[in-house]
């Protein structure tokens, strides 16, 4: 009887839950077919399924703890698709619209984000328990790529036509490439509960902030991304000032002998 009992269970070990993984599938098929999209030159739509499979990447990790079907290889899984939609698809995005005038530096910075983005989601895999769930080591790659995603919906939207040329954009793909392995932390959102009570403002600042998604979705969603993956280093940036404060008193009261 015990010999039956292992073997079910090391069946049912073998076997992977479906629902979670069907989502992460689904975000690697809208990375797969961006890549296509930018090699075909329609990069809008390149850009705006990235934007979608980000929606998919935010629901299959919440789906799998909802329902207590969180695995190992669902999270290697969900790394795998991360790379390719988030980290392979951007980089080809940003290079056929802006990088390839550069030539040699457009295509390797390009990899540069690629490989950023590959060493943030093997250093987030090892460091699970170990950093405070409440921040993020370094920029996601998710975001990483929205900004990538939305700069060039937005650049479409205010009428831009073919593709754009300018030294910001090379230096701005590897400013997030360096933000996604460094050391400099930004919040993670995981400890907000949409489920418990909320001061009456907070729900009114929703609808506003849904209603001007709407009314202007490629600006708004632009200023997130980029206002987000800037938060990071603003806060570490007023943090070091405010250290900074604080130690001056203590040295003044050094040199005055006080």
């Amino acid at each position: 009887m015990k010999n039956e009992n292992n073997v079910k269970k090391s069946r049912r070990k073998r076997g992977i839950y479906l629902l979670p993984n069907l989502f992460t599938t689904t975000n690697l098929f809208f990375g797969f077919y961006s890549i296509l999209a930018s090699m075909q030159g329609d990069l809008s739509q390149a850009a705006l399924v990235i934007m979608i499979a980000m929606i998919l990447d935010g629901l299959d990790g919440r789906i799998a703890r909802m329902t207590n079907t969180m695995s190992k290889f669902g999270a290697e899984y969900d790394s795998l698709a991360d790379l390719v939609t988030f980290g392979v698809a951007p980089a080809i995005l940003a290079h056929s619209w802006a990088l390839y005038a550069y030539g040699k530096w457009g295509w390797l910075v390009a990899f540069l984000f690629v490989v950023c983005g590959a060493l943030r989601l093997a250093r987030f895999n090892i460091q699970i328990g170990i950093i405070e769930s409440k921040v993020f080591n370094g920029l996601p790659i998710p975001a990483a790529a929205s900004v990538v995603a939305t700069g060039v919906l937005l650049y479409y939207y205010l009428g831009g036509a073919g593709k754009f040329h300018d030294l910001s954009i090379l230096l701005a793909i590897a400013g997030l490439a360096l933000l996604m392995v460094s050391n400099v932390k930004y919040y993670s959102f995981k400890d907000l509960n949409f489920f418990s009570r909320k001061p009456f403002m907070s729900f009114v600042l929703i609808v506003l902030i849904m209603i001007i998604i709407v009314a202007e979705p490629q600006i708004t969603f632009f200023i997130f991304s980029l206002g987000y993956g800037l938060s990071g280093p603003g806060w570490w940036l007023i943090k070091h000032i405010r250290d900074a404060a604080k130690g001056r008193p203590a040295t003044n009261a050094k040199l005055t002998g006080k």
